[in-house]
Parts: C-alpha cells; sequence; structure tokens
C-alpha cells in the first residue's frame, strides 16, 4: 500500500496576479513548467558548466546517515572540490548531496545565468541555495527553519518530491525539537505497521525536469529523491503569516540551540528519547494503541 498522494497541479506559465492570489493566498503548491525557460541558466545549467565555473570550490557534503548527537544541526558529514565531486556523481550512484549551499556567494558569476522571478513574493536576494545529488540519494523529510515560502528550480535531470502541507503533521512522526520525521521511515516504501498513522496522511507528489520550477508554501514537509544525478536553487522568502514568523524566530534563536546543548549534555540518549517520542506522541494523539 503506497502513501495517499496527488499529483501537483501544473501550469505552462502564469501571471504574477494569479500566482500569488491562486497559489501563494492559498498557500497551494504548484510547479510552473516554463519560468526558466528566457534564463540563461536554462541553457547553461550542468555539470560541466558547474564544473567550468565552481570547479575549485570546496562544498560541504552530507549522507543518509542517522542524526548523531555527535553532529551539530545541520552539521556537514564531508567536504570535496566540487570538480570531484561532480566526477563522483557522473560516475556512480551516491549518497551524498550539497545541501542548502549558497554557491552563489562563492561564485558571483551565477549571479547572471537567473533572474528573480516577479511573481509577488518579496525574495530574499542573499540566499539563493543550491542542491546537488546523485542517482537514487534522498533528502529525508523536513520543513524549513525560517518557514519560508520557497520556489525551487531543478535543472539536469529529474527529482521526485513529495510535499505535505503543515496541518499533515499529526501523521508524520515529527521528531520534537526537530524539523524531521523518524529518519527510519522509507517515503517510498513506508512500513504501515510500524508507522499506522501514515496511512492517514495525505500528500502532494509531482516530478521535476530541467528547467522546472515548484512553489513549496510556507512550512510545508518535502521529501525529495534524485531519479538521475542533478541539482536545483531554491528561492525563498519570508513567512507572510504572522504565526510563522514567530515559529521561525523560535527555531532559530531557540530550538536549535537547545538542540545542541542537549545533544552535548545528553549524548545519544537524546536522540534516542527524540525518535521514542516521535511515535509515543503520534500515537497517543491519534488514539492508536491505546
Amino acid at each position: 500500500m503506497p502513501l495517499d498522494l496527488t499529483e501537483i497541479e501544473r501550469v505552462a506559465s502564469i501571471s504574477r496576479e494569479d500566482f500569488y492570489n491562486n497559489y501563494v493566498k492559498k498557500q497551494k503548491p504548484v510547479v510552473i513548467e516554463k519560468l526558466t525557460e528566457d534564463w540563461p541558466a536554462y541553457h547553461k545549467w550542468n555539470f560541466e558548466y558547474m564544473k567550468n565555473v565552481a570547479g575549485n570550490q570546496v562544498v560541504p557534503l552530507y549522507d543518509d546517515r542517522p542524526v548523531s548527537h555527535k553532529d551539530k544541526f545541520n552539521q556537514a558529514h564531508a567536504e570535496m572540490k566540487m570538480s570531484e565531486y561532480i566526477d563522483l556523481l557522473e560516475s556512480k550512484p551516491t549518497n551524498y548531496r550539497i545541501f542548502l549551499y549558497n554557491l552563489v556567494k562563492q561564485v558571483p558569476v551565477l549571479r547572471e545565468d537567473f533572474k528573480w522571478p516577479d511573481l509577488g513574493l518579496s525574495l530574499i536576494k542573499q540566499m539563493p541555495m543550491l542542491f546537488f545529488g546523485g542517482r537514487d540519494s534522498k533528502v529525508f523529510i523536513h520543513y524549513d527553519i525560517d518557514y519560508s515560502n520557497i520556489l525551487h528550480f531543478h535543472f539536469h535531470g529529474t527529482k521526485r518530491c513529495v510535499l505535505f502541507a503543515p496541518d499533515q503533521t499529526p501523521y508524520l512522526y515529527k521528531v520534537p525539537h526537530a524539523l524531521i520525521s523518524r529518519e527510519d521511515i522509507d517515503y517510498d516504501n513506508p512500513d504501515f505497521e510500524k508507522f499506522p498513522a501514515l496511512k492517514k496522511a495525505k500528500g502532494l507528489v509531482t516530478t521535476l525536469k530541467h528547467g522546472e520550477m515548484l512553489y513549496m508554501p510556507e512550512g510545508y514537509w518535502h521529501y525529495m529523491k534524485y531519479l538521475t544525478p542533478g541539482f536545483s536553487m531554491s528561492l525563498r522568502a519570508l513567512p507572510r503569516e504572522i504565526v510563522n514568523l514567530g515559529k521561525a524566530a523560535y527555531n532559530i534563536f531557540i530550538m536549535r540551540h537547545f538542540d545542541n546543548l542537549m545533544r552535548k549534555w545528553k549524548g545519544q540518549s537524546w536522540i534516542d528519547y527524540k525518535n521514542e517520542q516521535a511515535i509515543e506522541r503520534t500515537h497517543k494523539q491519534l488514539g492508536i494503541g491505546v
């Protein structure tokens, strides 16, 4: 039995007014297929180009190992030159990913390759973030710490994106004091006996191709799987909802520092406790096994 997923709505192009009124105001995801076709990046952004302009950059890499008390919040697992990393992506599957990296800051020439879309969002100009992954590599399901509205552009290959609205959180086994679900849940093939609440979750899915953009509203959970080696760029805007601004401030200034402190103090027992609580709280709230 697979997850209950509905295809995300798609449009070829859209006006500023229609995007804002029909998707931002309603906090509804959408894929815009042709938004980047007049960008230089649409024709230039591939692995070879990235090697040429950023090959000497040393980039942080993440893999799919479980969270450890030894790691700080969002701490990278390895480093590698971009040219070596791209060679690895093209040679074989790898779990190493580049996650939330401001490569554009390090390589300013990349700024000339894309445009800031006029879609009614006040995009943060200092934060174009890049993400790279190898075939079949996965990004743990999570929501973003700052509750941003996200424009997620994919390049070079295909990528499967699964989203859940914030109101689906009760079914996703959220780990307390964190932005993730239980890491032992396989969102491609979930174990409904161990995680029965997932049967109630209603999500959204799409497969992004080169140049397509996915709009992810604030606070949306997202799980990504690279079907082929590729990379993406996210542009973001602060949350519109005052309550989400408050949640973002709490996450950034209190939650992540508290979690780092508890990891140092309690060690692995803190991680284990949080994972146990993810199941206990979810099942208690839904009256499962009580």
